[in-house]
This record gives structure tokens, C-alpha cells and sequence, in this order.
């Protein structure tokens, strides 16, 4: 039975290119996804075609029990998750305070902060019974820095980042290893960035600052780093690391 690495958020970006990486070493990859069926058996069919495995499945993270649901039917159903990689954005887009609704301020935090408390409470129990275990965590420059405009962001990234303390502190010692991963940059991913800016706004970034340029973050070497977090050896665990295309200015000089 291989192992399972879970992603909760695996879009065509960063999340998808995880699950890839981790099947490329011959996980079991658990791809799951919100909306965009299609999008995700592609995802299977590549990680598939590569020789990899892999399953997919949508779910909607703010439905109550779906990621419970979804934690319990992949053990029962595929193996022991022995990674879990939560992926899953909170960006609303840039709001004035009072053009920020109570739902739309919730919602950042249900998906920022909420869903990984979920998926936390349904996977360290299983990995505590086995003594072992990895919880990757992709967050944002908001987690470390407010910006106007990013009241829901913010509040949600920065929880989403002591939340990953504090279960740290807990499962640690107890043999399971959290990483914080700060992504402090734009990622060269369609199924976000891409949004965002458009189809044409987004190529011109592209022809600009990514390809060969590097100045957009690719999402397979972000995956690389996913993979070697881990892979690291109890004895020097990573908690926290922040990534950024070469160009890009840290987060603490702007």
C-alpha cells in the first residue's frame, strides 16, 4: 500500500503540481478541489500517464463534514494519509473596510483559518495512533504584513500562521511535523493569478517577468520544497520558511 499525500486545494498551481511531485515518489496523490471537474481528471490523467497514482475528488471545503468526510473515506478507502497539504486560498480581493461585508470578512476566515482547524482535528488523531506524519501549510505575505484593502486577508493568513504554531507546539513532540510555507511572491498559476488579471493581462506578466525571466514563482519548484519539507529528518525540522522568485523584494523591506 503506498502512501497518501492529500491535497486539499489542488488547483493547476501550486496544489496540483504538489500532488504530482509527492506521485512522482510514489505517493498515492489525493487531489481534491473545489469546482472544474474536467480540470481535475486532467490532473489524474498527467500524474497517470507519468506513471504516478493518483485520485481526485470536488469538494467544497465551507459545506459542513466535507473535509472530515473526505479524510475518513481516503483512509478507509486508500491507505494512511501520511502527508496532508492544505492549499486552499482566502483572497476576497482588495476591499475598503466599509466595502467589507460580515459574510465576505467569514468567508476569508472559514477558508483561511477554519478549514485547516478541520482538517488539523481530522488528521493528527490518525497520525498521533501511528506516531508519525506532515501537515504543509501554504500561506501568504498577509500572514506576516497588513496591507489596506486586505482586512479579511490579513486576518485570515496571520491566524492561518499561529494556528500552525500552536500545532506545532501540540504535535511536535508527538512526532508530527507542521511547516508553515510563506509564498511571498506571485506564482506563475493560471487557475489564480491568471483569474485575477485576466487571460491577456496575465500572458503579458508572463512574457514580462515569468518564462525565462523567473520573476513569477513556478509552481513545480515551489513542489520541490513541498517534497523536501517532508522528507526532513525529525532531528531538523523546518516550522517556517518564506519563498520568492530571485527578483522579488522580501516582504520586510516594502
Amino acid at each position: 500500500m503506498k502512501p497518501v499525500c492529500l491535497v486539499i486545494g489542488a488547483g493547476a498551481g501550486i496544489g496540483g503540481n504538489v500532488a504530482r511531485r509527492f506521485a512522482q515518489e510514489d505517493y498515492h496523490a489525493c487531489l481534491c478541489r473545489r469546482s472544474d471537474e474536467d480540470g481535475l481528471h486532467r490532473m489524474i490523467e498527467d500524474i497517470e500517464n507519468e506513471g504516478g497514482s493518483a485520485s481526485g475528488f470536488i469538494l467544497n471545503a465551507i459545506e459542513d463534514n466535507s473535509i472530515e468526510e473526505r479524510v475518513a473515506a481516503v483512509e478507509a478507502d486508500i491507505g494512511p494519509i501520511e502527508v496532508a497539504v492544505y492549499n486552499l486560498g482566502a483572497q476576497i480581493g482588495d476591499r475598503a473596510l466599509k466595502d467589507t461585508t460580515y459574510k465576505a470578512f467569514e468567508m476569508g476566515w472559514r477558508l483561511g483559518t477554519f478549514g485547516l482547524f478541520r482538517l488539523a482535528s481530522a488528521v493528527c488523531p490518525l497520525m498521533e495512533e501511528r506516531g508519525k506524519g506532515v501537515i504543509l501549510v501554504t500561506s501568504a505575505t498577509a500572514a506576516v504584513r497588513g496591507n489596506g484593502g486586505q482586512h479579511s486577508h490579513t486576518a485570515a493568513m496571520a491566524g492561518r500562521r499561529m494556528l500552525c504554531q500552536s500545532l506545532n507546539a501540540e504535535f511536535s513532540p508527538k512526532g508530527i511535523h507542521v511547516a508553515h510555507i510563506l509564498i511571498d511572491g506571485a506564482v506563475d498559476a493560471p487557475d489564480t493569478l491568471g483569474k485575477m488579471l485576466g487571460p491577456e493581462k496575465f500572458q503579458q506578466l508572463r512574457e514580462t517577468r515569468g518564462m525565462e525571466h523567473d520573476g513569477l514563482m513556478l509552481p513545480a519548484r515551489i513542489a520541490d520544497t513541498y517534497y523536501h519539507l517532508a522528507q526532513q529528518h525529525r532531528s531538523a525540522w523546518t516550522f517556517e520558511i518564506d519563498m520568492r522568485s530571485f527578483s522579488d523584494r522580501p516582504w520586510w523591506n516594502h
